[in-house]
């Protein structure tokens, strides 16, 4: 009976200390970082792009690479143009932004077709088969 009160004790501290203690933090890998300064300088050969970076503490900033360091690169902003210095290791993702994403492909994609579908299906059942004359017949 002890032994059962002691594990159920034992695994509830456990528990409780794997949800209250803060999330561990996860140092990046020179191959990582080797991996975003490659997307930078890949993304600083159009200047007219603009991009989002999403740091290791999930918050995210937009704008213009100005320019690129060994250590660090330059962002600015598009809506004042003020400029910020940010080290590859603060960085966790770049991308570029703008354009039309994939979603809005698959819903234009999904519409067109369904008007083919049924400018095939409908059409024929509502003309039957050429013998009316009215509408879009």
């Amino acid at each position: 009976m002890i032994k059962r009160h002691l594990a159920i004790a034992l695994s509830l501290i456990l528990t409780s200390l794997s949800f209250g203690l803060p999330p561990t933090a996860k140092a990046q890998s020179n191959s990582e970082i080797d991996k975003i300064r490659a997307k930078v300088h890949t993304l600083s050969a159009s200047r007219g792009s603009l991009v989002e970076v999403k740091f290791r503490d999930r918050t995210k900033l937009k704008g213009y690479i100005n320019s690129v360091e060994p250590l660090t690169f330059t962002l600015k902003d598009p809506k004042n143009g003020t400029t910020q210095s940010i080290a590859y290791s603060e960085v966790d993702s770049i991308s570029k932004t703008g354009g039309v994403s994939t979603k809005t492909w698959l819903i234009i994609g999904g519409i067109a077709a369904g008007t083919v579908t049924t400018w095939l299906i409908v059409k024929p059942a509502v003309c039957d088969g050429g013998a009316q004359t009215r509408g879009i017949c």
